[in-house]
This record gives C-alpha cells, sequence and structure tokens, in this order.
C-alpha cells in the first residue's frame, strides 16, 4: 500500500544496504532478488534429489516465475489506482511497490496457464513450496530494513521504530519468521510416502493466508469492508477456495448422517 511514510528519505531501517563505488544497492532490491535466486535454487535442487529435473519442470518454473512478478505489481496497481492514477507523471510511483500476496496468486495462475498450454499432467507443488517459503522469508527482510509493509504502534520491547519516533510492529519479521518456520516444517515432511501431489502448496497456501488474515489486524492498511482490509478479503477468498473440496466432504457427510438418523 502506497501511504505517507513510503518515501521519506529518512524512513526504513537501512534503505540503502550498501554502496559499490558510489552506486547504492537497495535493502529492498537486495533481498527480494536474493530470495528470488534462493527459492529458484531450493526448487532446482529438489527437482534434481527427486530426479524430475526436465523440461517440463524448467517451463513451469518461468511460467510460474512470470506469474508472480505481473501479480505481485497488477494486484499493487489495482489496490492504489486511485493515487497512481493522480501521479501518472512520476514513474518511481508507478512502478515502485509489489504485494506478495499478488505474486502468490499469480505465481500459481502462471504456472497453471503454463501447464495447460503446454499440456503437461504432473504436479510440482511439492518441489515449490519449500522454496516459495525460503524465498519469501528472505525477501520480507528487504521490507524490514526498506520500512515498508510496517505495523501499527506497539508497547512491546521489540517495537521498531521505522523514522516517526513511534514505536512499531515489525510486522515484516513476524512474517519472514512464520515462512522461515514452513519451509522448516515443509522440508521435514517433504519426503513422506503419504503425500499426495501437490498437497505441501496448498498447505503453505492455506497456512500463509490463515497467518495473513490475523496479522492484518496489527498492520497499517485501510479498512474497506466490514472492519477488514482488502488483504483479509483476498486472504478469506484464497482461503475458501484451496479448502472447498473438504467444505463439499464435510457438508455430503453432514446430509447422509443426517438421512441415516431420521
Amino acid at each position: 500500500m502506497i501511504d505517507d511514510h513510503y518515501y521519506p528519505q529518512n524512513w526504513g531501517i537501512k534503505p540503502v544496504l550498501f554502496e559499490i563505488e558510489n552506486f547504492e544497492i537497495p535493502s529492498y532490491s537486495f533481498f527480494v532478488l536474493l530470495g528470488l535466486l534462493v527459492g529458484i535454487s531450493i526448487y532446482f535442487y529438489e527437482s534434481r534429489r527427486q530426479k524430475s529435473l526436465n523440461e517440463r519442470g524448467f517451463f513451469i518454473a518461468i511460467g510460474s516465475l512470470a506469474g508472480g512478478i505481473l501479480g505481485a505489481k497488477i494486484l499493487q496497481w489495482i489496490i492504489d489506482y486511485k493515487y497512481i492514477l493522480s501521479h501518472l507523471s512520476n514513474f518511481e510511483i508507478i512502478f515502485s511497490g509489489r504485494t506478495i500476496v499478488g505474486g502468490l496468486i499469480g505465481g500459481t495462475i502462471g504456472a497453471i496457464l503454463t501447464k495447460k498450454i503446454l499440456g503437461i499432467k504432473e504436479k510440482r507443488g511439492n518441489l515449490f513450496a519449500p522454496a516459495i517459503a525460503m524465498g519469501v522469508a528472505i525477501g520480507r527482510l528487504g521490507c524490514f530494513f526498506r520500512g515498508c509493509c510496517y505495523g501499527k504502534e506497539t508497547f512491546l520491547p521489540w517495537g521498531v521504530n521505522f523514522g516517526d519516533g513511534i514505536l512499531r510492529h515489525p510486522t515484516q519479521l513476524y512474517e519472514s519468521l512464520f515462512m522461515l518456520i514452513m519451509f522448516f516444517y515443509l522440508e521435514k515432511i517433504k519426503d513422506r510416502e503419504d503425500l499426495k501431489p501437490g498437497q505441501l502448496f496448498k498447505m503453505l497456501m492455506i497456512s500463509y493466508f490463515i497467518f495473513r488474515f490475523f496479522v492484518e489486524f496489527i498492520r497499517v492498511e485501510p479498512v474497506i469492508f466490514a472492519g477488514l482490509t482488502i488483504f483479509q478479503i483476498i486472504s478469506i477468498g484464497v482461503i475458501i477456495y484451496l479448502t472447498r473440496g473438504n467444505i463439499k466432504n464435510l457438508i455430503f457427510k453432514q446430509k447422509t448422517y443426517g438421512k441415516q438418523y431420521k
């Protein structure tokens, strides 16, 4: 979300990570790129380890990456369209900002479309899940150092001053820690024999959007409907979509149970 604190010169913990011959390396760009590279490396390592490294996997990865990049930017444009339309002459505003929510959704759509276009049937979600978790865990460090995606005021001892003298929830670190935990958990169970194709990815997505729904209550985001932010509404939609099969089975079982005891 573009806001009053996004662009001030002194905002953020360490907006510029380091310099190379007077060329500034932004913290945000550095950690997002690092997270992307580490995530890709984990994906191809797992593919090689499970002897499924092939051309199909490469194309799916490219489609997912392209979809993630576009999704992260397009959703941000949709959310901030009024602000962007009023600053069309400022390319920095137009091309700044992106959202991990859009990236995850866009990446999923990109992978699905790539598989459909190329006629690929295999599911590779179990290979993607740990890679995504680690990539997000690293990328969110860039948000922390840059000072975006911050939380509301807090009196907890780990509150962080991002530049306005107010101690805030470091929600970026909360998310980074959550995804790091998810990475180690997924790594622990990834070789279970009873694991279904794509199950780890589905597990990661549901877990992340549940986490995102609740962390939004302590993030600085505008409420748009029924006391909820746009990201909470999207999170609810994603969770319902991913669990729709379980909901149908539960309803069916309840109906069957009811008929047996009428």
